[in-house]
């Protein structure tokens, strides 16, 4: 009985108790007018309707307003005991009158003032007697707000940036993001990036990154967007791409980031040559659709899992929520909003365990009145505080649990990127096993999945024969505009990778370069860098700066920098054309040589002993050359009576006969004088007309020696001189064009040519750069058929400088007045280029290299600039073309065969001349017939001898005098030379006789012989 006294009083007295819980908890609530975080705080209460009931006691409040009533800041001040310092505050100021003072008096009024209005309104909710308070707080409540809640006791859930705070009466659901940024940071292997923030939401996030980049040598540029001008906020972009970066993190709440990510459409940097890493948990409530046009590299965070089933149940249900308008379309439940609502779960689960445990959390007195003086603690504000850090369980933010500082612990924070097909999953962090990567590849995968699903644009210009408006361009459409060899090559490519393409020609007509001064790209460059276009197919020049922002594939297509200019007329054929083949130093050489090797051969001739030979014994050598012995017995006997002569000595090789010589050998002709060996001497059969010496016989084999050289060498290049039309190019190389000043030369504006030529260290380029810089009139053009037709005007004034393959397509073209000279200056190749990291790049490339194998590209070229040209055959671009030889070509030998024949026929008229008067003067001397008779007795004896020996037969001393006679009876007969008788009209009979003298036999056997 007793027992169950005691039961029934153990339950009463429970029952008291728990009647004594309030059945109704009166919530504060602090968010600002219109907020989502407000709107989502209603429809939580809608759904915790669970006794104890949560009932909202909610403030509105304006985080910008601010009040002209300066004495609030005294009344908020006194509150706190800090009078004193507002006195001094105030007396400071008021010592300075000037503006800036002024100024500055302003601003602390006004900040005072919002804190004064911020202290109302939690008055307020103290005054409504809540049991706890869910809101939101700024940079410049924050400490107010923990100011009051540490003072009283009272504990404030909040969705706000996490702060470091020793306060344990304010419950913090959002999730601390620094280390997970850090491990992000590490997982990319960032060294260098600018690191974006908002003093709005703290410094807890920048600290912790400063603190990384100290130990492992980071370089962190920081930028604080509220101290950011439109001016500066570009000059950040600028210096990025001044120093090739483009690694950016971005820390601001969703509004200021929203407001951010537009500046940086604004200025064309939501493409692939950057890469953003958002520090905010609500990567999916971000708009980002420009930035996957654009292809940008965004990575961020994402906290609330939309494909967690409870998680897309509660979200359908805030969707239909209040909707009173179903035309309005409700705005989607961002993680801000998902966390208020977990707040709002995690208040009720710790009041339902205050029942449960049947804790007294009534007030009493005033304690936890703020207008107390001094302020109350609240007593049971501890059990309160202690319920909510108790509290475990799954929201949509994940598993919520609190640590004893009030702060989020064992949470998990999806990593996400923006992927082409849109935001995905890549990875997560917790505290546990920090970043683990959860991106996934299909082995054997080449990239190229999910390119048939969108139309990529590939940037091109107008440049022929690479890309071309077709004649009937106005009817047709799309890509069927367009002809040329990049236009085949674009449907080349796009068929071996697999994707759909739009030719779009680049807006400014522009390969591509940077400004110096506001170090912005133009021209294709710009479209790839700026996410405009996401492959450019043109004559695109690979250089560094340009590999330094996009990516290129492996060369289409070799060239260089050439030189254009005008053709030149082609060099009218000269009268001595056939002299060309050799140079003039040459021929002076030979002229020269000529000379002293007949010089040296007379010399020689006269110095050896071999080439003097006497003159009688050469002409009895000759009559009877089987018989010298009996000659020479016979003459003894015969001149017995007669005193000896002594033979004359005479030498072949005097001065015009070795010219002859030297002549006939240089012409390969000979001549009737040439050289035999010297030792036939030694016998006695010495040649007359052969040289006989062994020296002679040196100087004439150097001499054949050296003509074979000399006449080779002509006829080999005779050929090609008289079949090869020459031009007359002023210009030759790039030396040429360095040294002079008449010609003017330029290269394409905002091109790699010029680029080229101004970062060129080589002294003639660097030379050429500053002629081109300085010029006037400028010598730039901005299209390559500018340059081309101010060749063509300037009638051989001016050179353009371009790639060798644009100046072999031009100069087989109508009018086909161009030509190119000299070599390429450099070594290069054209490229297919796309953006920074793009997943186009390896696929392009492998096409590229493939089409290269299969002379794909080989057959394009010969396609579009040799098939088609207009200039005849693909060796017309030389300048030296090969074709029939004209009578213009050989004219100069014709008249020096015409010029010798008239010069013949002169020098004869001149001898006949001379020699007529000769004779005709010695007609008219008379000569004594004694003197002839005696004359002729005297030979008559030894010219019967020599007769004798020629002929073989003995004649009688009587068939002299008859001849003797003869030659007296014909006193009509002509003189001879050296005062013999010429005998030319005697009969033949007669002429043999021996009584001819001897200059006469000699003259008869000679002729006659």
């Amino acid at each position: 009985m007793q027992r169950s006294l005691a039961l029934l009083c153990t339950g009463f007295l429970g029952l008291c108790l728990a009647s004594s819980f309030p059945s109704n908890i009166n919530i504060g609530g602090l968010f600002p007018t219109e907020s989502h975080e407000y709107e989502v705080f209603r429809f939580a209460l809608s759904h915790h309707q669970d006794i104890p009931k949560l009932v909202p006691q909610v403030d509105m409040v304006k985080m910008g307003n601010s009040f002209s009533m300066t004495y609030a800041c005294e009344y908020h001040l006194l509150l706190l005991g800090h009078l004193s310092l507002c006195d001094r505050l105030a007396n400071l100021l008021a010592k300075h009158n000037s503006t800036v003072y002024l100024r500055r008096r302003h601003n602390i009024l006004c900040s005072l003032t919002r804190l004064w209005y911020k202290s109302a309104k939690i008055c307020s909710q103290f005054a409504k007697g809540v049991y706890a308070i869910i809101g939101v707080y700024d940079r410049k409540t924050v400490n107010m707000l923990m100011s009051f809640c540490g003072a009283l006791h009272v504990c404030f859930v909040t969705p706000s940036f996490p702060i470091e705070t020793s306060n344990q009466f304010v419950i913090q659901l959002r999730p601390e993001l620094q280390d997970a940024l850090v491990g992000v940071i590490e997982h990319y292997k960032w060294s260098k990036f600018v690191y974006i923030y908002s003093s709005d939401s703290g410094l807890t996030v920048l600290q912790k990154v400063l603190d990384t980049a100290a130990e492992r040598n980071w370089l962190v540029t920081s930028v604080n967007v509220e101290t950011m001008t439109e001016a500066s906020f570009l000059k950040v972009f600028q210096d990025l791409d001044k120093r090739k970066e483009g690694q950016i993190i971005i820390d601001c709440e969703l509004e200021r980031l929203t407001s951010i990510l537009k500046k940086i459409i604004e200025l064309g940097k939501n493409v692939k040559s950057y890469h953003y890493i958002l520090a905010n948990l609500g990567f999916l409530d971000i708009d980002l659709t420009e930035f996957k046009k654009g292809e940008a590299n965004v990575t961020g965070f994402q906290l609330v899992n939309y494909d967690d089933p409870n998680v897309s149940r509660i979200v359908h249900q805030w969707m239909d929520f209040d909707n009173k308008d179903p035309k309005v379309p409700k705005r989607g439940l961002k993680y801000t909003g998902a966390l208020t609502y977990d707040g709002v779960k995690v208040m009720s689960t710790a009041f339902q365990n205050l029942r449960r445990q049947r804790i007294d959390i009534s007030r009493r007195g005033n304690a936890g009145e703020c207008l107390a003086n001094p302020p109350a603690p609240w007593g049971q504000g501890i059990d309160i505080q202690r319920a909510l850090q108790q509290v475990r369980i799954e929201g949509l933010t994940g598993h919520i649990q609190f640590n004893e500082k009030g702060r989020r612990t064992n949470y998990t924070v999806s990593v996400m990127e923006l992927k082409p097909t849109g935001p995905k999953k890549v990875g997560y962090w917790n505290e546990d096993e920090k970043f683990v990567s959860t991106a996934s590849f299909a082995p054997g995968s080449n990239g190229t999945n999910g390119f048939h699903n969108r139309t990529y644009i590939v940037t091109t210009i107008l440049e022929s024969p690479y890309v071309m408006l077709k004649k009937n361009h106005e009817q047709l459409v799309g890509n069927d505009k367009y002809e040329g060899y990049c236009v085949e090559l674009a449907a080349e490519i796009a068929k071996h990778v697999g994707y759909q393409y739009k030719l779009k020609i680049v807006s400014d007509g522009k390969y591509g370069a940077r400004d110096p001064e506001t170090k912005m790209w133009n021209g294709m460059v710009g479209e790839l860098v700026y996410g405009k276009a996401d492959v450019a197919v043109a004559p695109l020049t690979i250089t560094l700066v340009r590999e330094e922002v996009i990516d290129f594939s492996k060369p289409f297509m070799s060239l260089g920098i050439s030189i254009m200019i005008k053709k030149p007329t082609k060099s009218k054929p000269g009268v001595f054309s056939f002299l060309d083949p050799l140079a003039y130093e040459i021929w002076m050489c030979i002229v020269f040589a000529y000379i002293g090797v007949s010089v040296v051969l007379f010399l020689v001739s006269r110095f050896s002993p071999y080439e003097w030979h006497a003159e009688d014994y050469e002409e009895s050598a000759e009559a009877n050359p089987n018989q010298p012995s009996s000659s020479t017995g016979q003459t003894g006997q015969g001149g017995q009576n007669q005193p000896q002569q002594s033979p004359e000595q005479t030498n072949e090789f005097g001065i015009f006969n070795s010219l002859w010589f030297s002549l006939g050998a240089f012409m390969q002709q000979g001549c009737d004088i040439s050289p035999r060996n010297a030792l036939n001497v030694n016998v006695g059969i010495p040649l007359k007309g052969n040289m006989m010496s062994l020296s002679g016989r040196i100087v004439g084999g150097v001499w054949w020696f050296f003509t074979l050289i000399i006449i080779s060498s002509y006829t080999a290049n005779l050929a090609a001189f008289l079949t090869v039309e020459r031009m007359v190019s002023p210009i030759e190389s790039a030396e040429d064009l360095a040294k002079q000043t008449e010609i003017a030369y330029g290269t394409l504006d905002a091109g790699s040519t010029k680029e080229f030529f101004r970062r060129s260290k080589i002294a003639v380029f660097e030379k050429m750069w500053s002629y081109m810089k300085s010029a006037d009139p400028s010598v730039f053009v901005k299209t390559t058929d500018e340059g081309v037709m101010r060749v063509r005007k300037s009638k051989g004034k001016y050179a353009y400088l371009l790639e060798s393959t644009m100046n072999e397509y031009i100069e087989q073209r109508k009018p086909c007045d161009t030509m190119k000279v000299g070599g390429n200056l450099d070594s290069k190749g054209y490229g297919v280029a796309t953006p920074k990291g793009s997943p186009l790049r390896i696929p392009v490339n492998l096409a590229v290299l493939k089409h290269n194998e299969q002379a794909v590209l080989d057959k394009l070229k010969n396609k579009w600039w040799y098939d088609k040209g207009e200039c005849g055959s693909t060796d017309s671009g030389r300048k030296d073309k090969t074709s029939a030889l004209s009578l213009s070509n050989v004219a100069g030998v014709f008249y020096i065969l015409i010029g010798g024949l008239g010069l013949a026929m002169l020098v004869a008229l001149v001898e006949f001349c001379y020699k007529s008067r000769t004779e005709s003067r010695r007609m008219k001397v008379a000569v004594p017939p004694q003197a002839f008779h005696c004359t002729a007795l005297e030979g008559s004896y030894t010219e019967l001898q020599s007769y004798s020996l020629y002929s073989g037969h003995t004649q009688s001393i009587n068939d002299a005098m008859r001849c003797s006679t003869l030659t007296r009876m014909s006193g009509n007969g002509s003189g001879g030379e050296n005062g013999r008788i010429v005998a030319h009209d005697f009969p033949k009979a007669v002429q043999t006789l021996p009584c001819m003298s001897h200059t006469a036999a000699m003259g008869l056997g000679a002729s006659g012989m």
